[in-house]
């Protein structure tokens, strides 16, 4: 400023400049005020556009029962497959001189039979009871066996009065000399079961007839 009072002419473009900048940063602030509370306005429905259930999507599948703890070994004594029906007392048998299952014989199939070399029902290992098929309508404990399906329970009571409960996962047919020898009698870390029938032939062992192999795992015990 002058001493006549008078603004000189270099203060005026400097003031004008100032205003100007002054008015930017009110607009710059003013909308970025206005962007943040629209955003804020938006998260509540994004929140629950994520929290909701996808439409095509199928619910999951329920989970499987995990294996359950092996238990001491025990001897069976008899077994059960409720949703067939089936309910059988166990013999045991043993290996024949060239070292091949000694299964029940035809005329016994009224009761299955525990191989006793192999591990006892809830024990680990794979527990094997067979039975042959027999005529459509006889008394055979494993008549019915092809009818079973994934997710059928199967339980054996043992002398120690303990009850081991099998879930059925999968169930085989295979023709005579294509029986999976290894795959029903080999070594598994977990307690499972193998129910084995056939017919024409020795099939629990690999014979001349069709058998029916159903491969469960132990769920639970009492």
């Amino acid at each position: 400023m002058r001493k006549d009072g008078l603004v000189g002419r270099s203060a005026l473009p400097r003031a004008a400049a100032h205003r100007r900048m002054i008015t930017l940063c009110v607009t710059a602030i003013t909308f970025l005020g206005v962007v943040a509370v629209a955003v804020l306005m938006r998260i509540p429905a994004v929140v629950r556009e994520a929290g909701a259930p996808p439409v095509a999507m199928s619910p999951a599948p329920a989970r499987t029962p995990e294996p359950s703890a092996a238990m001491p070994p025990s001897r069976p004594v008899l077994l059960e497959i409720p949703r067939l029906r089936v309910r059988s007392k166990l013999v045991s048998f043993g290996r024949n001189p060239d070292g091949s299952p000694q299964v029940p014989a035809a005329s016994q199939g009224r009761w299955a039979g525990w191989y006793r070399y192999g591990a006892a029902p809830g024990s680990a290992g794979p527990a094997i009871i067979a039975a042959p098929a027999g005529a459509p309508g006889s008394p055979a404990a494993f008549h019915r066996l092809g009818e079973l399906v994934p997710g059928d329970e199967v339980t054996v009571l043992r002398r120690d009065r303990k009850v081991a409960v099998f879930l059925i996962e999968r169930v085989e047919r295979v023709e005579g000399s294509r029986f999976p020898a290894r795959r029903v009698y080999g070594r598994v870390p977990y307690p499972e079961l193998r129910l084995i029938t056939w017919d024409g032939g020795l099939g629990a062992g690999g014979g001349q007839g069709r058998s029916v192999i159903a491969y469960g795992r132990l769920v639970r015990s009492t």
